[in-house]
């Protein structure tokens, strides 16, 4: 299929330009769900979600329907949520508590080992000629649990999950573990459809801070409202437009590595953003020495920014929403947002939490809905035949990646650049045109090494 598709053709890193094919072509899509979906570390869920022997959630890993259940010896499995008889879905609730898993269509019972335990009329139907052992549930042969989060991997050939995230570790930390026992899920979950492909979504949050002043403009004139940043946005004389305030503070951070991505701002005081409530930003300012001594003043600093870690498990500092991008064929997304607190935080500042993550990052949160328009209205423009074939520009910051010597870990550029996205769309190139991980890793390394040293 590689072959027939010839996907190279479709991204150019070194030169910095995409075909926006890849957001549109179906062919493309369905490899995808092969070479990433059917490759990669996926997120499945969180710890939380799950206390007691016989919880399970239900969620996807690309495009396939997963369980995830509470074992009675409190460890963790998953199984591909479908039947072995006639390949129906077997379970159709979002998550609860069980001792067995029984198929609506003919019957087939499951325990939570996985095990068919139960068949209908077994004896006059199969004459004792069944092997029910052989028919169990098809397990998710790879799980791993990070600070909370659980992830799973079909293949059993990938790098550990410790691997497979190397540096972004250490930005996923200042998000899980800022205070000790980590994180919980606090409420439900939003869930809402929209009509992009996934690549946009999880592209965005790794790389584009570049988007904020402009697309999230009115917003934030509306939420600070002062002197010095109502004129932002207005054009100068010249034509250009004046900068935004924060791209004069203190500097930035893009990071890229294995096709994950972060970016985020330096500053001064742990104070949140301007959306989130007065419980939480006093709540960050309280904790800070604790954050500080555990994550060092960078991490503990850092209430803002976004990130990714590939394919399409994003979050957001401060705001504390940790969001899914499920692939719903090439043109369409649901995402699953989860508001996420420290277990330790008092309960006022996790209603707090959940109320400023609602209102400005859920499904009709103030800024969602204008990143949402964007990649809607895209996914539009590439229903035209000469739209698809039209290059898109990825070379902001090319050439000026750099390894920090301050202790910031990997390979970094100023906030204001795209070598995340770059780094994004490598490593999906990478993934789908290689066969084995090795050859993955091997590409990967030598992208890296070259930007590094020309």
């Amino acid at each position: 299929m590689d072959d027939k598709l010839n996907v190279r053709r479709f991204v150019d890193i070194h030169n910095g330009t995409l075909k926006p094919a890849i957001y549109a072509d179906q062919e493309i899509y369905d490899l995808e769900l092969e070479r990433i979906f059917g490759r990669s570390w996926l997120f499945l869920a969180h710890e939380s979600q799950m206390p007691k022997a016989g919880d399970f959630f239900t969620t996807y890993m690309g495009e396939d329907p997963v369980i995830v259940i509470r074992q009675k010896d409190g460890s963790i499995a998953a199984f591909l949520n479908q039947c072995r008889h006639r390949g129906m879905k077997l379970c159709h609730s979002d998550s609860g508590n069980t001792r067995a898993f029984t198929c609506p269509y003919h019957g087939w019972g499951y325990g939570l080992e996985g095990g068919l335990a139960v068949v209908p009329l077994e004896q006059e139907a199969y004459r004792k000629n069944l092997d029910k052992s052989k028919w169990g549930l098809i397990r998710v042969p790879r799980l791993a649990i990070y600070k909370g989060l659980i992830f799973g991997n079909w293949d059993e050939t990938a790098p550990s999950l410790e691997e497979y995230l190397g540096d972004m570790a250490w930005y996923m930390d200042g998000f899980l573990d800022r205070r000790e026992n980590g994180t919980e899920v606090v409420g439900g979950i939003h869930k809402w459809v929209i009509d992009c492909n996934w690549k946009f979504a999880a592209e965005q949050f790794c790389s584009d801070q570049y988007h904020a002043p402009y697309t999230h403009g009115s917003a934030i004139q509306v939420l600070t409202p002062t002197p010095e940043n109502k004129s932002e946005g207005k054009p100068l004389g010249d034509g250009q437009t004046q900068r935004p305030a924060w791209a004069n503070g203190l500097g930035g951070v893009q990071f890229s590595e294995n096709g994950h991505g972060s970016a985020f701002f330096f500053t001064e005081k742990p104070d949140a953003n301007v959306w989130v409530g007065g419980e939480v930003s006093e709540y960050f300012r309280e904790t800070y020495p604790e954050v500080e001594r555990r994550l060092g003043s960078v991490r503990g600093l850092r209430l803002a920014g976004h990130n990714t870690m590939f394919p399409t498990l994003s979050w957001l500092n401060g705001t504390q929403t940790l969001r899914v991008w499920h692939p719903k064929g090439p043109n369409q997304i649901e995402v699953w947002a989860f508001c996420i607190a420290d277990k330790a935080a008092p309960s006022a500042v996790k209603e707090a939490l959940q109320l400023s993550h609602a209102r400005a990052f859920g499904p009709a949160g103030f800024l969602e809905q204008d990143d949402s328009e964007n990649w809607v209205e895209v996914q539009k423009v590439l229903r035209g035949y000469k739209a698809k074939q039209t290059d898109f520009c990825v070379q902001m910051g090319r050439g000026f990646e750099e390894y920090r010597k301050d202790g910031i870990p990997g390979l970094t550029n100023y906030t204001f650049s795209e070598t995340a996205a770059r780094g994004f769309y490598q490593r999906w190139m990478d993934m789908m045109t290689s066969e084995t991980w090795d050859e993955i890793e091997g590409q990967t390394k030598e992208y890296q090494k070259e930007l590094v040293h020309g």
